[in-house]
């Protein structure tokens, strides 16, 4: 698969915006906001117009009108193109049909938990678990109120359901870990420095060892 010009989310998030109507940078933030997008796109000023500058260079998008607003500097209007169209039609699909890796950096941390020994991880990750608690209940306030009777239409704002379940499966897979942490039945082998390397043991009186 070819490598893709454009590979920042965020142009994704310009170029499905400007599938509404025609907007400025200045808009199209507003409206990210407004829709609680920044949840799934990094939204910064600097950010944006640099996505925009790079998609005006691309031809995926440019520029329709320049227009000023009472004592306003003047704001650039963007439109997509042909080109950009069938870019973004393209992009959905293939972020749609293929998972990738991610590297997210909890999984990095997960990786190294028992650095922290039991009493560490155990109240690592039940901050963690309050903190993805009050997340899914503020989130769930945000997605009733905004979706329904005159508001914005659900499919609009799928991705925060998507995000939803997301953080309840880790609320329950943290949950779950904290407490076979402190009943014991995940447990943290004995380990012993040797020439040879490192050598480990279970409670299950398995070994094992590691290089130096």
């Amino acid at each position: 698969m070819a490598k893709r010009r454009i590979s920042n989310t965020l142009a994704l998030a310009v170029l499905g915006l400007l599938q509404e109507r025609p907007m400025h940078p200045y808009e199209m933030a507003s409206t990210l906001r407004e829709r609680h997008k920044d949840s799934s796109f990094k939204v910064n000023s600097g950010s944006l117009y640099d996505t925009v500058e790079s998609l005006v260079r691309h031809g995926w998008i440019e520029p329709q009108e320049t227009a000023r607003e009472g004592r306003r500097p003047e704001r650039t209007v963007y439109a997509v193109t042909a080109l950009g169209q069938e870019e973004f039609v393209r992009w959905i699909d293939e972020l749609l049909r293929t998972p990738v890796a991610e590297y997210p950096k909890f999984m990095a941390a997960v990786s190294y938990l028992g650095a922290l020994g039991p009493d560490g991880a155990a109240q690592a990750l039940s901050e963690r678990a309050e903190h993805l608690a009050r997340r899914i209940e503020e989130t769930g306030a945000v997605l009733a109120g905004t979706v329904g009777t005159g508001g914005v239409p659900r499919l609009f704002m799928i991705e925060v359901e998507c995000a939803l379940h997301a953080w309840e499966a880790e609320l329950l897979w943290t949950r779950r870990t904290i407490a076979e942490i402190r009943d014991g039945s995940l447990a943290w082998p004995r380990a012993e420095r040797t020439e040879q390397g490192w050598t480990w043991s279970d409670p299950t009186g398995e070994k094992g060892s590691t290089t130096p």
